[in-house]
């Protein structure tokens, strides 16, 4: 049983892995794209004057507040209901930032990809709300806290 859940949660986890990585490589390309040939004024006009200092117009991952990204973010806990909770929060959040990002931007060729973006962690959402579904289902029918039974023995 639960290596079928297992198998399902991998299957789907790991090519939705790749593709987010994807999704920061074409996120960082439209970044990119943006900001070369900036002129100075068109940098300080921006406030766009401290992020150059120390990264000219290459694309350094961090949260818009100026966070830098960590391994922090990737809250793998073991447990397949927990880390299926934060995958798909994962999404709700990643998708939110696509709808920000649109509300601002005016420029088709900005506009488009994060499209696809949104429309793919929609995807995302919806296969992991699946495993999530497959998981509890194949949970003992008693347990009402929904944890693996299988840890708890002794």
């Amino acid at each position: 049983m639960w290596g079928q859940v297992f198998f399902f949660v991998c299957h789907c986890d790991s090519p939705i892995g790749t593709e987010e990585l994807a999704h920061l490589e074409m996120v960082s390309t439209i970044v990119y794209q943006l900001t070369r040939g900036l002129t100075t004024e068109q940098i300080k006009k921006a406030g766009f004057d401290t992020y150059f200092v120390d990264h000219t117009t290459g694309v350094y991952p961090q949260a818009a507040s100026g966070e830098a990204f960590s391994a922090n973010t990737l809250a793998v806990t073991g447990d397949v209901l927990a880390d299926l909770h934060e995958d798909l929060s994962a999404e709700q959040k990643a998708r939110l930032t696509y709808d920000n990002i649109l509300r601002y931007a005016d420029d088709p060729d900005v506009r488009d990809p994060i499209k696809f973006l949104r429309a793919r962690e929609i995807v995302h959402y919806q296969r992991f709300g699946e495993g999530l579904r497959i998981a509890t289902d194949n949970l003992n029918s008693k347990n009402f806290y929904a944890f693996n039974p299988s840890f708890d023995k002794k």
